[in-house]
């Protein structure tokens, strides 16, 4: 056989393949949900009396775990980072203060980096949470609590690539994330602070006055303006409508392009019309202190492409269309 053959693989073996690791991997995570007791709840009681931050550490693929662990920890609520343990004997230990804990990722128990750390952290008093494959292992017996995380055989055909290993210890880190942040009460709002950049962010932080357009910018008529100095209005401000103002500057109506439609079919006279012969009473109106998310689904609800922002008096404060919230990254 020569090696482009050794390199083919038919559709049916690709997919046997697949189907096999998901069913390895699948049946280890439900072993070690099994598995679960009082350490768990110990590492999370631990977590949660942590005055510092969770510091996580592993090398190799566990270390890959270990910053993706950190990473979640850090956005949900538990201040953390990873610490890699090859560097931690080069100055890197000083990022370890009294008050931290240190969530240590070894399969087998007896990473030389990661044990390196134990004589240091015992200095400190650090409480050490120890997610490892072997509970007879020198960092599982050295740890405050040990969270055993072994699984029965990795994915790989050669049973050493880590693959089942390091799920089971992701999904772990996972567990204690989520378990940290339903007892610290923290909410949808908390995530998206942490969030700025993101499109969750910006739908829950992201408030109507932070993207409505305002002042000069408004497209506002009153009552008895004509309706050729209305259409004027509606193309300088470029909203595809205009807001109808009484004299205390209150929303009466609203003027859209499917206004002008509709008066054009009935022949009204351009120039001889007000735009209180024209306008739609009664115009679809938000807060300005209303989220944006909010906007884009009073939109959606009613079809239209643009709202007028009022105050408490049904005052004209602003006004946003479809547009605005897709530049803001809203929709």
């Amino acid at each position: 056989m020569n090696a482009v053959e050794h390199n083919t693989t038919s559709e049916g073996q690709a997919l046997e393949s697949a189907r096999r690791t998901f069913d390895i991997e699948a049946a280890a995570l439900g072993a070690l949900r099994a598995r679960l007791d009082g350490a768990f709840v110990a590492a999370c009681r631990t977590c949660l009396s942590c005055r510092g931050r969770v510091i996580v550490t592993g090398m190799g693929k566990s270390g890959h775990i270990a910053r993706k662990i950190a990473a979640t920890l850090a956005s949900t609520g538990s201040p953390a980072f990873f610490l890699h343990p090859g560097e931690a004997g080069h100055g890197d230990i000083g990022m370890i203060t009294r008050g931290d804990v240190l969530l240590a990722l070894s399969n087998s128990g007896e990473t030389p980096e990661v044990m390196a750390l134990l004589p240091p952290l015992k200095r400190l008093a650090i409480p050490l949470i120890a997610l490892t494959g072997n509970a007879a292992s020198t960092l599982a017996r050295a740890a405050d609590v040990h969270l055993d995380v072994g699984v029965p055989q990795e994915a790989c055909p050669h049973n050493l690539a880590p693959t089942t290993s390091t799920t089971a210890a992701l999904v772990m880190g996972d567990a204690l994330a989520v378990a940290l942040l339903e007892a610290r009460g923290f909410s949808a709002d908390d995530f998206a602070r942490t969030h700025p950049g993101g499109s969750l962010g910006r739908r829950l932080l992201l408030h109507v006055e932070d993207i409505m357009r305002r002042d000069d910018r408004l497209p506002r008529v009153g009552a008895d303006t004509r309706l050729a100095e209305g259409l004027l209005e509606m193309s300088r401000k470029g909203l595809g409508m205009t807001a109808v103002l009484d004299e205390q500057q209150r929303v009466i109506g609203i003027f859209t392009d499917g206004d002008l439609r509709r008066a054009l079919d009935r022949r009204i006279d351009v120039h001889g019309a007000t735009m209180r012969d024209v306008m739609t009473h009664g115009a679809r109106s938000i807060g300005a202190r209303e989220l944006a998310a909010a906007a884009a689904q009073l939109m959606e609800l009613h079809q239209v492409t643009a709202l007028l922002v009022t105050d408490s008096e049904r005052r004209l404060i602003g006004a946003l269309n479809v547009h605005d919230l897709l530049r803001a990254g809203v929709v």
